[in-house]
């Protein structure tokens, strides 16, 4: 499955009413178990912008950017021990690699693509994200045990 990677291979294709793409990498995702030292890390030593973290209580998580050109990546830490990223770091107690996420251009026609091909989701439907926009997690067991996140950016049309 994974040797080039036809998940990935599989959704930048196209077809007939169910269109769509991928158009970018948006961020690689890092559970950390100290938001404030990894931030440290990659403003001290790196040298990179990192944003101010921000926090999404009814996600149960703090995030920083760190800003990369044309992507980012997230640093996420738990809030709260009922946190859904709590129980990566009880099994990863340094953090670690959580997702990657990409952008598409129509996360409905992605679903139903998805669905045709048998890709297991973690939730029915796309749900509104921690950026306000819809997304969807891909089940790690499909894709490379690598947890993916699409997230629905319409590519804009020139209209504005």
């Amino acid at each position: 499955l994974c040797k080039i990677n036809p998940v990935v291979r599989s959704l930048v294709r196209c077809s007939g009413n169910n269109s769509w793409k991928i158009t970018k990498l948006n961020h690689v995702a890092i559970v950390v178990p100290d938001l404030e030292k990894a931030a440290s890390f990659y403003r001290d030593i790196l040298h990179a912008e990192v944003s101010e973290p921000k926090p999404f209580k009814e996600h149960g998580f703090i995030r920083m950017f760190v800003r990369l050109g044309n992507a980012n990546i997230e640093l996420i830490q738990p809030l709260g021990d009922n946190s859904p990223i709590s129980k990566f770091i009880e099994s990863n107690k340094n953090g670690g690699l959580h997702h990657l996420c990409v952008e598409v251009d129509n996360i409905y026609n992605c679903l139903k693509h998805l669905k045709e091909k048998n890709i297991r989701t973690l939730s029915a439907e796309p749900k509104i994200g921690a950026s306000g926009v819809p997304v969807l997690f891909l089940h790690p067991k499909d894709t490379c045990n690598v947890l993916h996140e699409l997230e629905h950016i319409p590519e804009d049309d020139g209209s504005q």
